[in-house]
């Protein structure tokens, strides 16, 4: 089966992406699964699930999250109540197991990431969608060297990414037996890195919701000081 483990929704402040959209934009590309993984919370993943089930899909969807760590972010799978954030990452990780999560390290030599902390976690992200500098290679190296799981996602923000990077899983069409399969490595990843054009659109976006977040923050401070 093909998963693309990690998508963002608009339950992550830097993505606008309703979960109805993203559950028929998998469909449309012959997904047969998908996580949604939004910075901090399971919100989003649990939403999906319910509407997946409401909208009659035969879409697999898998909870998780993307935590911020101490040491930077790690991808859960499995679980169904929030992680602190902000912890190390190896007590992040303990946390995680003992929900009886999967624990990816995504991304592992992007910015604000783990880096060769990735040793400790269950499986490797060794194709990401937005990585364009040669990130992956690195990722795929480490994996090999350590003998980890590789999983792929295409980390998207936007609709048209969803799908661009993904994870072949030997696998039963059920979410225990997909997290089993991750955790014993059948799996490869794969994909295409997401044209420059569309990076761009996402950068603009970015930028967009920072200048209107902080002219929030802004006018907050300014009403606090009036009052």
């Amino acid at each position: 089966m093909r998963f693309d483990l990690h998508i963002h929704s608009n339950y992550s402040t830097d993505s606008n992406l309703s979960v109805d959209d993203i559950l028929k934009q998998a469909v449309r590309k012959g997904l047969d699964g998908i996580a949604i993984c939004d910075h901090n919370t399971v919100e989003g993943s649990l939403r999906a699930i319910q509407r997946a089930r409401e909208l009659d899909l035969s879409l697999i969807v898998i909870p998780g999250m993307e935590i911020s760590t101490s040491d930077g972010h790690l991808i859960v799978l499995g679980i169904r109540e929030d992680i602190q954030p902000d912890l190390p990452v190896s007590e992040t990780i303990m946390i995680a197991r003992q929900k009886g999560a999967v624990v990816i390290a995504p991304h592992p030599f992007k910015k604000n990431s783990i880096g060769y902390a990735a040793k400790d976690a269950d499986a490797i992200e060794t194709f990401n969608s937005r990585c364009l500098f040669g990130e992956n290679d690195k990722a795929k190296e480490l994996a090999k060297s350590l003998g980890k799981t590789e999983v792929g996602g295409s980390d998207s923000h936007l609709l048209s990414a969803i799908g661009l990077g993904f994870t072949h899983i030997d696998a039963l069409r059920n979410e225990s037996s997909v997290l089993d399969s991750i955790r014993k490595g059948k799996t490869s990843s794969g994909g295409k890195l997401i044209p420059a054009n569309i990076m761009i659109v996402h950068a603009v976006r970015a930028l967009i919701r920072r200048i209107r977040r902080y002219a929030r923050e802004l006018h907050s401070k300014i009403f606090d000081v009036k009052k």
